[in-house]
């Protein structure tokens, strides 16, 4: 097929054997290079077949990474020591398969053609405060009564307008909540932060607050109230044949928030 791609003869043959022909000898020298590469490719490929191995490109916010993601580290790269994992931190909705990324960890996320989504928990959003603030304030029962108190709210970092919640209880009762925005920032853990330092009401999604909510330095305020925004996913191509090395960290992931129970634990019913 080369010979006749080419229109030359490479080989002389004969019934016994066959030898290289001068113009063949001259295509070999150009090429042995690429060769060489194309052969060690092959055998890499060949090597981990089956087996997790290369660069493990993810994305997640930095907050949630550090908190909930890298802890589970250890293990991974104990049971898969050829998977190099290479996390980029950032607060944005990624384009998994443009800009190269094997997996994406997030919430409210648009699947792209050709990409799946696995649950991993829910995503609540409720209102806190600290001691600080709360002190001297009536505690509030019902979502409007934060229209009175300073407010710290969220800027969308995909639209760049500030937030509207839709607050909800057990029973199902809806209502839009009406806040008073004394501070407004883009990153939920920034929002944290400025509610550490007493001033205001936040409204943010629990894996953030819950360290602080357990540490009393943070409390939450409408205990019975809070704004349902989907799940928290695990996205990553769908195709046939997904890399072992994507398969394994979905596995090891799901399997730890299982096991961790961190879909109840984000629950705000809990």
């Amino acid at each position: 097929m080369l010979e006749r791609n080419l229109g030359v003869r490479l080989f002389q043959r004969s019934t016994r054997s066959q030898t290289l022909t001068e113009d063949s000898e001259r295509f070999l020298a150009s090429v042995r290079g690429g060769v060489e590469a194309i052969q060690l490719a092959i055998a890499g490929v060949t090597t981990h077949a089956g087996r997790p191995a290369g660069v493990l490109k993810v994305s997640m916010a930095l907050t949630f990474g550090l908190d909930y993601v890298l802890p589970l580290l250890p293990a991974f790269t104990q049971r898969y020591p050829d998977v190099v994992p290479d996390f980029s931190f950032e607060n944005r909705q990624v384009d998994l398969i443009g800009e190269g990324f094997d997996a994406a960890i997030g919430g409210g996320m648009e699947l792209a053609s050709g990409v799946v989504a696995r649950q991993l928990a829910p995503l609540h959003v409720i209102a806190v405060a600290s001691p600080k603030f709360l002190q001297g304030h009536k505690l509030t029962h019902h979502p409007n009564d934060l229209a009175s108190l300073d407010g710290i709210a969220m800027r969308s970092a995909r639209s760049g307008r500030v937030r509207v919640w839709k607050m909800r209880n057990r029973k199902g009762s809806e209502v839009i909540l009406e806040q008073k925005a004394r501070i407004v920032a883009n990153d939920p853990d920034a929002l944290c932060r400025i509610a550490l330092r007493g001033l205001g009401v936040a409204l943010i999604a629990v894996p953030y607050v819950l360290p602080h909510l357990k540490s009393g330095t943070l409390q939450r305020v409408l205990p019975g109230w809070y704004s349902d925004q989907g799940v928290i996913s695990l996205y990553f191509t769908g195709q046939k044949l997904l890399p072992a090395k994507t398969r394994a960290f979905v596995d090891h992931i799901t399997e730890a928030f299982r096991e961790q129970k961190l879909s109840r634990r984000f629950s705000a019913n809990e």
